[in-house]
């Protein structure tokens, strides 16, 4: 990591509908309303909205869904080592409502759909641990002593409990470091993955898949490294491209193909500024055909160079894995800069996925390592006991998870300079429209589909999701 309750609030006049005529055999439009000022925190509002053949003089965002882009994997966050511990300590009846509220798509709860796992520890676990530790100077490059250990504890019964609320949930493992006896420092903090080791760690991914799935727990892909570029954290593995690529075609690619495994595997997994190191991968085609796609951060670059990967490759995906809020939280702040870069930025720029970081932390904002573990980390959610608060990141992704299920797939929508959105498709046929105001003031504005024009408000910085 790189150092970033539903309630009814009656006579709310935003996303009134000014001046249509409700016309019969017209779609109705739901408005769900998030006001960075918290007099809407992701709320629907109780007046429905209705398409109407008007005109308007306001600016307006066109949808069209003949015009179709990719499909959406999910929503969610990374449900960290901290945060499984702080769930599971919880009594089972708050836990229960909990995880109901976060996973659940019925009524207000929000549908988280993805969820990326730490392969081992991330800097926000009790301690650094990774399956496959051993005494100073032992190896074990047969895995004989492979064991997914402390997530016995805290992840994977949590996770079971996820399972039962939304059996189809994705879920992503990325590791943030080799077992230190396979590394040239011996250490969890920096250093490389020794050569002589390819073929162990290989190993050590199918173990994991293959450990999770006897457990009950499909793993939908992998990242070969989280930011292979920042070897600060604790734990961590520096592993530039050129290895990242020979690792891949030699190694892990024929250990999943060997194994007879469907999980993906994608590269790259840090920020948007250095493309060069995913597309050196795609772009050799013996690496490339175990190669599903890329996964980015934004600590540093443009989104839009995920469009740059994306038209480089357009067989292979791109995903959006890891943003975080830091502590205390700033509702407006976080709200319009997540929404606007990530939630629209990113699934217009060909993401499948944006994932938050991370789910759960307590007030004193534990678990983390030391010597580089994330201290001002803020979860989705905060959890003190059986009390839940709910932070920025749990609205940014509510706004897009409980409606844009997996399987929707984005559609056209004209760009707007104060009005960034963007505009899905859903299984069933239903239409989502996330609108955030980039404004310093209130805007009205229209929204057309179909030849028919519907009209609403939105505050400065607020966030309306538009499903008809």
């Amino acid at each position: 990591m790189q150092t970033a309750s539903p309630r009814i609030l009656p006579g709310i006049l935003l996303g009134l509908l000014l001046g249509s005529i409700h016309a019969a055999g017209s779609a109705q439009v739901e408005l769900w309303l998030t006001n960075p000022d918290k007099s809407a925190l992701f709320q629907r509002q109780s007046a429905l909205l209705t398409f109407a053949e008007t005109s308007s003089k306001h600016p307006t965002i066109e949808v069209d869904d003949t015009r179709t882009y990719q499909t959406i994997d999910g929503f969610g966050f990374t449900l960290t080592g901290g945060s499984a511990t702080h769930i599971v300590r919880m009594e089972p009846v708050a836990r229960a409502a909990l995880l109901r509220e976060l996973f659940a798509t019925n009524g207000t709860n929000i549908g988280t759909s993805y969820l990326r796992l730490s392969i081992g520890a991330s800097d926000l676990s009790e301690r650094v641990f990774s399956y496959d530790d051993l005494p100073a100077g032992k190896t074990d490059p047969e895995m004989k002593k492979f064991d997914l250990g402390p997530d016995r504890a805290d992840v994977i019964p949590v996770l079971k409990e996820i399972l039962a609320i939304n059996p189809a949930i994705k879920l992503l493992g990325s590791p943030w470091s080799a077992p230190t006896w396979m590394k040239t420092t011996n250490d969890t903090r920096g250093g490389s993955l020794r050569p002589e080791f390819h073929n162990a760690y290989a190993k050590y991914f199918v173990k994991y898949d293959q450990a999770m799935k006897a457990e009950g727990i499909r793993i939908d892909a992998v990242t070969v490294q989280n930011e292979p570029l920042h070897p600060g954290n604790n734990p961590s593995l520096f592993m530039p491209a050129q290895q990242q690529a020979a690792f891949i075609r030699q190694n892990l690619g024929p250990a999943f193909a060997a194994a007879k495994l469907d999980t993906r595997i994608i590269c790259y997994d840090h920020n948007c500024d250095r493309p060069e190191y995913p597309l050196s991968i795609l772009n050799d085609p013996e690496t490339a055909k175990y190669v599903d796609g890329s996964a980015f951060h934004l600590y540093a670059g443009k989104i839009e160079v995920l469009t740059t990967v994306h038209d480089a490759h357009p067989d292979k995906n791109v995903y959006f894995t890891e943003e975080w809020v830091g502590a205390p939280g700033n509702l407006r702040k976080e709200l319009t800069w997540h929404v606007r870069e990530l939630i629209i930025g990113a699934t217009r720029n060909w993401s499948r996925t944006v994932l938050e970081w991370n789910l759960a932390s307590n007030p004193r904002l534990e678990p983390h390592t030391d010597r580089g573990g994330c201290d001002r980390c803020l979860g989705a959610v905060t959890t003190d006991g059986n009390k839940v608060t709910r932070n920025p990141a749990y609205y940014i992704i509510a706004h897009a998870a409980r409606f844009v299920r997996p399987g929707s797939v984005r559609i056209a929508s004209n760009t707007l300079p104060t009005l960034p959105n963007v505009a899905f498709k859903t299984s069933d046929g239903r239409h989502v429209l996330i609108v955030l105001n980039n404004s310093p003031e209130r805007q009205t504005f229209n929204i057309r589909h179909r030849g028919k024009l519907v009209t609403s408000i939105l505050d400065r910085d607020a966030v309306g999701t538009f499903v008809w």
